[in-house]
């Protein structure tokens, strides 16, 4: 029986330039880059699909450019969350779902609805807002996970929320967004954006041992008792739980090696 679900790290998106010296090999085309990346990580945060769709061919060729148990986190379109009332989205949410997204397959991840930090939590419309997200696309189910940046989202009701809709949070490990800890899906979406270009592994070795731990107490279906909580009150359902963390933004040059030590660390016994 499992006891656990699967733990999978990565970075955003495949392409900049110092990765040419920090992490793929000398003189690899940038057309296998891709498939370099798919070889070495288990995730990839694609972050162009929040500024422009994509072709169903697209999909395809990255599906067929990584191995089985790879997949992507989609960010969703800008014009889906930024907007001042949620409630009236459908037509883009339904935009960047038909795009072609599902030619993914099993390669397709979490999608991430983020929110401009000065997005403020507004209860009934970001129910309303919820509620669109659908549970499946083209036979394929969906999973979704939230990114609210704005400290009014810091409120139990903004977690039992999403626990309703089986949405995830992101757990921002960021210097100013605020972080929510909070289990509200059967899967936990981290974004640990607090690295730095002068450390070899983005993180320093102390803070990557920490997060694997973090890491694999939400796989076994428990919550880090280091980390705050909204609602610390609520009664988490004990469960196997996969897992995404993602090294973004700080320490750029060297995630993909932060990524991949966390992905060693996770696969260590406790």
């Amino acid at each position: 029986m499992t006891t656990h679900g699967t733990i999978r790290t990565g970075i955003g998106g495949w392409v900049f330039d110092a990765w040419n010296d920090s992490f793929y090999p000398p003189k690899l085309a940038k057309t296998k880059h891709l498939q370099y990346a798919g070889s070495q990580l288990q995730a990839i945060e694609v972050n162009g699909t929040y500024y422009g769709s994509q072709k169903p061919a697209t999909f395809a060729k990255w599906a067929a450019d990584v191995p089985d148990g790879f997949v992507f986190s989609l960010k969703a379109s800008r014009y889906c969350t930024n907007r001042k009332v949620l409630a009236e989205s459908e037509p883009s949410i339904t935009k960047f779902l038909t795009q072609g997204i599902t030619e993914l397959g099993d390669r397709l991840g979490p999608i991430l609805w983020q929110f401009m930090p000065t997005k403020k939590f507004e209860p009934d419309d970001f129910a309303a807002f919820l509620k669109l997200l659908p549970e499946e696309q083209d036979g394929i189910a969906l999973r979704h996970v939230v990114e609210a940046r704005h400290e009014s989202f810091c409120t139990p009701e903004f977690v039992e929320l999403l626990a309703r809709h089986n949405v995830a949070a992101v757990c921002a490990d960021h210097d100013t967004y605020p972080m929510v800890a909070d289990v509200t899906s059967d899967f936990v979406y981290a974004r640990l954006q607090r690295g730095s270009d002068e450390v070899p592994t983005c993180y320093p070795p102390a803070d990557i041992a920490l997060w694997a731990d973090r890491l694999k107490t939400y796989a076994e279906g428990g919550v880090p008792t280091d980390l705050p909580l909204i609602a610390a009150e609520r009664t988490v359902k004990q469960q196997p739980r996969d897992v995404f963390a993602f090294f973004i933004t700080g320490g750029k040059v060297n995630a993909p090696a932060g990524a991949m030590e966390l992905q060693k660390r996770v696969l260590t016994k406790r």
